[in-house]
């Protein structure tokens, strides 16, 4: 540096600079960039209370499935109004055999470890993937919106159906209350959602025990009644299962569709790996849920063979009639906690969408000083319960809504096969035919269930899908925008090197005090320092070009947080890293500046925002109808600046139409 003419702040001896006072750092930044960050602390949660906040919400969704998985199983083949011993225990190797392939295998044993920095889910392992093959590719970024977009679409069925399911069970204490199900449904489900800002911590230490019960009533039951029937044991030999496909191939199909709801959930398990960790996941599903589940239904087929009038309803049916208003009003608590699964895991995939530019900015809020996993998004929280209420009110009960479920998850689960397969091969950890070997089995599964769900696409099946084509036309239509703005930004800016060189020898005038340009690229001047330049004429005495990287993983190591370059007397460059899965706070991250060169005096500090309006000018098509889409998200999209927590009194925004 030292050709330029001209000495600039940059250049000083640093001791003379003003400095922030330690008192005038955000405390939790303090900790962070020392070593004590909250996120990295040792979690205040003991390991036992992890594993039972992970009952509470992990496993919520799949632990109410046994209100409606064996009774919608059994309704193909019960249409005269009985089952065969056979026929019971073909149904039950074929729900025992796919919790043990899909959920244990699949997810538990294997994708539970596939994680990328502690953080699980559809994008987590896109990452990964973009990150094994080292550059962009259109086919995985689009796989990734599709699944993506699934997983919001099964985000809306799941607390319908499931709180609904309880909330029918009331009919069976007083037939009455038929009448009152829907209202009661839409009531739960609103107190639901108005407790998320609460934070998942708050809401695991209250669901948990509820969850540990539930699980071990359903583990009572059905070892009670197993005693009664004890050769629906002989349901583990998978032959039954088998003997059952292939002897009622009229009805296989739909049974199949049935049996795949025993599994919804397993992929909110994944989702929601940020929010407690692999090993009380783990611990969890093989201590308690799934003998629990194992039990349930094998219980249940013990009490049809022995009473084929508890067809109807098998699970409600296992109690004594006096029992059974306590066991509607523990299901009823249990679906409330099941929806927390998939709203939990729409949190942590919508900030991944946020963060990799998927989908506009939000406004999220962390929820837990201890766990950065847990958040909350208002947005997304309101928009789905907007999309409950709706299929709440359409289809009224939990047999019609069950015709809807299935699709998204299974659609989902192949997608999250495909890039689990595509990591396994790109990073280098398997071969392609042995990972083809290892993921075409589960997979095969998987697109046999997809196929029996899509014989209900016009029973219902058709909701999930169009939910999930509107959100993957909104991602992409996000994206491509993003895309093309930043491309034509690129051909109008200029680069940094040279405008630094420039200002060494401009007779602009140079006012006192620090100044932050954003710009999503540090090698070139934002357009809002060119305008100030322009309009105003004049340049601050510290000028720096601040960019905010997102990382292709969850969390920014302490020391890559922030990078400071001197370019000139007056230009530096200062980029502050974030992982995907955190919510970029400037104003934290400026400690780790100031500790990387940065001085500056808090007091006379200014940041300048360049708001790009984007203007539809393209031919009729369908590229047109995306850039509509493109700029309709970009008025919904939160202030830039409270999304990156900038100090409010201090942001002024320069504004440009651009065309798109």
């Amino acid at each position: 540096m030292t050709s330029f003419k001209t000495q600039g702040p940059f250049l000083r001896d640093e001791s003379r600079l003003p400095v922030l006072d330690e008192d005038e750092l955000d405390i939790a930044d303090y900790l962070r960039e020392e070593g004590d960050d909250p996120v990295t602390l040792p979690a205040k949660q003991t390991f036992a209370a992890l594993t039972i906040g992970a009952v509470g919400v992990v496993y919520g969704d799949i632990g109410t499935s046994p209100l409606y998985a064996f009774r919608e199983a059994l309704r193909p083949v019960a249409a005269g109004g009985t089952v065969t011993p056979a026929e019971v225990l073909g149904l039950l190797s074929l729900l025992i055999w796919t919790l043990i392939l899909i959920v244990t295998l699949k997810y538990v044993f294997f994708l539970l470890r596939v994680d990328n920095r502690g953080e699980g889910g559809i994008l987590a392992l896109y990452t990964m993937v973009r990150l094994a093959i080292g550059r962009r590719s259109i086919p995985v970024l689009s796989l990734a919106i599709i699944g993506a977009a699934l997983f919001f679409g099964d985000a809306v069925i799941t607390p319908a159906i499931s709180v609904l399911s309880a909330v029918e069970g009331a009919g069976l204490v007083m037939p009455a209350l038929d009448a009152w199900v829907v209202p009661a449904t839409l009531g739960i489900l609103a107190g639901l959602f108005a407790v998320q800002r609460r934070g998942t911590k708050t809401i695991a230490r209250t669901f948990g025990p509820i969850t540990v019960l539930w699980f071990s009533v359903l583990a009572g039951l059905g070892l009670w009644h197993i005693l009664k029937a004890p050769e629906v044991l002989a349901a583990f030999n998978p032959v039954w299962a088998v003997a059952f496909l292939t002897g009622h191939q009229m009805v296989a199909f739909a049974v199949l569709g049935a049996v795949f709801l025993a599994v919804t959930g397993a992929e909110a398990l994944y989702a929601d790996l940020g929010h407690f960790g692999r090993r009380p996941i783990m611990v969890a599903w093989f201590a308690l849920v799934f003998p629990a589940l194992m039990l349930n239904y094998l219980g249940q087929g013990a009490l049809v063979l022995t009473d084929p009038g508890a067809l109807s309803n098998p699970l409600f049916a296992m109690v004594p009639p006096g029992a059974l208003p306590w066991l509607v009003t523990l299901a009823t608590a249990a679906t409330v906690i099941a929806a927390q699964a998939v709203i939990s895991g729409a949190f942590s995939m919508g900030r991944a969408a946020i963060q990799l530019g998927l989908l506009p900015r939000m406004m999220i809020r962390h929820t837990a000083a201890d766990q950065s996993g847990q958040i909350y998004i208002g947005t997304i929280n309101w928009l789905l319960l907007a999309g409950v209420v709706w299929l709440v009110l359409a289809f009224q009960t939990s047999e019609g809504l069950a015709h809807a479920y299935g699709i998204a998850v299974t659609g989902t689960m192949i997608v999250t096969s495909a890039l689990a397969c595509l990591y396994l091969v790109r990073s280098g950890l398997l071969p392609l035919p042995l990972a083809l070997v290892i993921v075409a089995p589960i997979a095969a599964i998987e697109i046999v269930f997809l196929m029996s769900n899509l014989t209900k696409i016009m029973d219902g099946g058709f909701v999930p899908v169009v939910i999930a084509l509107v959100l993957g036309a909104a991602m992409c239509a996000w994206w491509r925008g993003t895309q093309t703005i930043l491309a034509k930004s690129h051909r109008l800016l200029v680069p940094i090197d040279g405008f630094a060189r420039s200002m060494a020898d401009s007779s602009v005038h140079i006012v006192p005090g620090t100044a932050f340009f954003l710009s999503p690229d540090p090698e070139v001047v934002p357009s809002a320092l060119l305008h100030n330049l322009k309009h105003n004429r004049v340049l601050h005495e510290q000028t720096v070009i601040l960019t905010i990287e997102t990382l292709r993983v969850p969390l920014a190591d302490p020391a890559e947080r922030a990078s400071f370059q001197v370019m000139g007397p007056h230009i530096a460059r200062l980029t502050l890293r974030f992982g995907f899965m955190e919510t970029p706070n400037v104003s934290r991250a400026l400690g780790a500046a100031r500790r990387a060169g940065l001085k500056f005096d808090v007091m006379r500090t200014t940041f300048f925002l360049g708001r790009r309006r984007p203007v539809v000018t393209g031919p009729v098509g369908w590229k047109r109808i995306l850039d509509r889409v493109y700029a309709l998200l970009y008025r919904m999209a939160a202030d830039p600046s409270d999304f990156y927590h900038l100090p409010r009194d201090r942001v002024v925004e320069l504004g440009e139409r651009v065309a798109v």
